[in-house]
C-alpha cells in the first residue's frame, strides 16, 4: 500500500533590517516578502520608510520581523501602506515581530496601519524597543477584529500582544494582552468592542502633553513613568481608527514640531 504524505504548507518568513543616520539611509537589509520603500517625504517631514508586505497579508505560521535602528541625531518615519491583513489559521500562529533602537538624539515615528483579523485568525506580535536617555519614540499599534466592512466577526482565534521598553539599559514600561476570540466580548474582556490601540510617547517633557492626550483619548491617558505618556483607544473600528488618527496628528504636532498630518499613506 502506497502512503501519500500531505506536502507541507509553504510558509512567508519575510524580514527588514533599517538603519538611519543623521545624514540619511546609512543601511538596508530585506528578505521577501518583507520590503522597504522610501517614498519622497512630503515639506517638513523627516525621511521614510514603507514597510510592505508584497504576499498581501499572513496566514497561519507566516512570520515578519522588522529592525529599525536610528543612530544619534537621525530622524525617522516608518509606516504601512496599508493594514495588515491576518488570514485564517489552521492552528499556527501568524507572527509580527518589531525590534526598535534609538540612539541619543534620535527621533523616530513608528506609525504603522492597523492589523485586520479574519475570522479564526491568531496573531502573536511583539514588539521591543531601546530608547537611549535623550531618544524621542512616537509608536502607535492597533487591531481590528474581525472584516467589519464584509458584517464578518471574529468568532474563533486569538491574540497575543506583548511590548518592552528599554531605556539606558533599563526595563522601563512592559505590557501584554492575550485575548482568545470566545472570550473577547466578556465585561472583563473588550466588552463588544471590535477594535483597540495605543500610542505611545517617550521624550523629554512628555508631561507637558498629559492634558492634550486625556482631552483626545477622553481620558484614557496616562503618564505611566517620567517622559512615558500612553493613549489608549477602544470602540469600534471606525471610530478608533478615527481617533487614533486625530490623536497622531495632534501628538506630531505639539511633541515633534510636525506639520499636523498623518503620514501620506494613511490618506491614499
Amino acid at each position: 500500500m502506497i502512503r501519500h504524505q500531505r506536502a507541507p504548507h509553504q510558509r512567508g518568513n519575510g524580514a527588514a533590517s533599517l538603519e538611519v543616520a543623521a545624514q540619511g539611509l546609512a543601511r538596508l537589509h530585506q528578505a521577501a516578502p518583507l520590503r522597504v520603500l522610501f517614498p519622497t517625504p512630503d515639506p517638513g517631514q523627516p525621511l521614510e520608510a514603507v514597510l510592505v508586505n508584497v504576499a498581501g497579508g499572513l496566514a497561519g505560521g507566516d512570520a515578519l520581523e522588522a529592525r529599525i535602528a536610528l543612530r544619534e541625531g537621525a530622524k525617522a518615519l516608518v509606516t504601512t501602506p496599508a493594514a495588515e491583513k491576518i488570514y485564517r489559521s489552521l492552528g499556527e500562529d501568524s507572527r509580527i515581530g518589531v525590534r526598535i533602537e534609538v540612539a541619543e538624539g534620535a527621533v523616530l515615528e513608528y506609525l504603522p496601519q492597523e492589523a485586520i483579523l479574519f475570522d479564526s485568525a491568531r496573531l502573536r506580535r511583539r514588539m521591543d524597543a531601546q530608547v537611549a536617555p535623550g531618544g524621542t519614540l512616537l509608536a502607535a499599534e492597533s487591531v481590528v477584529l474581525g472584516r467589519i466592512a464584509r458584517g464578518e466577526t471574529w468568532k474563533s482565534g486569538a491574540l497575543h500582544d506583548s511590548w518592552r521598553l528599554h531605556q539606558g539599559g533599563r526595563l522601563l514600561w512592559a505590557d501584554a494582552l492575550a485575548l482568545d476570540a470566545a472570550r473577547r466580548d466578556t465585561p472583563f474582556g473588550l466588552d463588544g468592542a471590535d477594535s483597540l490601540g495605543m500610542i505611545l510617547l517617550l521624550a523629554e517633557g512628555a508631561a507637558r502633553h498629559r492634558d492634550l492626550a486625556r482631552e483626545l483619548t477622553q481620558g484614557a491617558a496616562s503618564l505611566v513613568r517620567p517622559g512615558l505618556l500612553l493613549l489608549r483607544f477602544l470602540g469600534t473600528a471606525g471610530g478608533v481608527r478615527g481617533a487614533m488618527a486625530t490623536a497622531i496628528v495632534e501628538m506630531r504636532s505639539a511633541a515633534l514640531g510636525r506639520p499636523r498630518s498623518l503620514p501620506r499613506l494613511w490618506t491614499c
